[in-house]
Parts: C-alpha cells; sequence; structure tokens
C-alpha cells in the first residue's frame, strides 16, 4: 500500500489553494488570537467575504450526546460536505469511526470517533521512521505545539506496530455542529502548518 505523508497532503493542499487564485501572506500576531485568526483566514477565502465579529460560537446547547452513528447523518447536511469540499463515510465496528476525506487539503484524510461524553477529531503525521532525531523533534514539539490552536500532537502505535505522530482535537460530545465542522477544518489547518513548521526534523524522503 502507498503510505502517503503529512507532507504530500501539505503539497497538495498548496497547489489548489494556488488554482483557486488564493495567496499566502505572512503576519505576526499574539498566540491567544490564533483561534481567531484562524477563523478569519477561513471566512477571507470566500469571494466577496466579510468577516462576522461573531464568526465562533463556543457555547454547547443542552441536547442529548452524539453518537458516531447520529453524527454522520447529521455532518453529511452541512455545508462543509453537501458542497462537496469534504466527504465523509461511517466505518461501522465495534468503536465505530468517521473517515472525512477533505478535498480541499489535498485530500488530507481525518478520522472522527465519539467515545461517551468526548469527540475526538484526528490525523495522522508521520511515523518514528520518518524523523531525523527523535529526541530533537520531540522537544520542540513539547516547545512548539500549543502555537497550533484546538489541536496537540500525540504518539499511537497503530495496526502494524509502528509509532505514529498524530495530530488531534477534543471536544463534548454535546457540541453544537458548527463547532464540529470548524474543529474538522482547523485541524486539516493545523496538519498543514505543522508540517510545514517541522519540515526541518524531517527526513528528505518525507519532506519532498
Amino acid at each position: 500500500m502507498n503510505k502517503k505523508t503529512s507532507a504530500h497532503y501539505q503539497r497538495e493542499f498548496r497547489r489548489r489553494l494556488r488554482e483557486q487564485g488564493l495567496v499566502k501572506k505572512e503576519i505576526w500576531i499574539r498566540p491567544e488570537h490564533g483561534l481567531k485568526l484562524t477563523a478569519v483566514e477561513q471566512a477571507l477565502r470566500e469571494v466577496d467575504s466579510t468577516v462576522d465579529s461573531e464568526l465562533i460560537d463556543t457555547t454547547s446547547d443542552s441536547r442529548t450526546l452524539w453518537t458516531t452513528s447520529t453524527l454522520f447523518a447529521e455532518l453529511q447536511e452541512t455545508a462543509l460536505f453537501s458542497s462537496q469540499q469534504a466527504s465523509i463515510d461511517l466505518i461501522d465496528g465495534i468503536d465505530p469511526v468517521l473517515h472525512i476525506i477533505m478535498h480541499d487539503y489535498g485530500d488530507l484524510p481525518i478520522f472522527l470517533s465519539v467515545y461517551g461524553e468526548q469527540i475526538i477529531i484526528e490525523a495522522v503525521l508521520w511515523s518514528t521512521s520518518d524523523v531525523d532525531n527523535l529526541a530533537e523533534f520531540n522537544e520542540a514539539v513539547l516547545r512548539t505545539h500549543k502555537y497550533f490552536p484546538l489541536s496537540t500532537i500525540s504518539l499511537d502505535k497503530r495496526g502494524d506496530g509502528v509509532d505514529y505522530y498524530h495530530m488531534f482535537g477534543a471536544l463534548s460530545a454535546a457540541s453544537i455542529v458548527s463547532n464540529i465542522v470548524f474543529e474538522i477544518e482547523v485541524l486539516a489547518s493545523n496538519v498543514i502548518k505543522v508540517t510545514e513548521a517541522y519540515r526541518d526534523y524531517l527526513l528528505t524522503s518525507s519532506n519532498t
């Protein structure tokens, strides 16, 4: 099986942004404003867009907790999926999971599961064998991953017995759908950003 690292999705993501006529601008902000900037960035990618001062709704309603299956049905109706910016499938089993493909991010795969009162959204970054110096890389991650809002990095063993770095976000299983969609989009954006931020720690084959 052809295993693609996050560097591949980063390249595809940049290519698709360029095809949409978008340009990259570097700005400097205080780290606590990272969440606001991400929301504004998403809004400004739309043609003739305006930025809503209440773009981010951080409240949750009192509804019954989502399950993976009920959330699957609800997410299919949101603009992210109905507009085909992303596609979604339910992988059923003892622990069902949603398999999401973010087409606007180079077909980046994301996985979503509901565990009791918590929703976990995650993406695979790369394996430990893709990292040049594990000690230096792990220290860099611990010192800097806080600059990627709403997401963090973990090290997990997959079914093949190999350790992989993952990026994930977590939120309440009572969250409103718009917040869940926002978390999915933020995670996809952060995967691209961390790949660029940590590229010097990756071996050449994973960094080209």
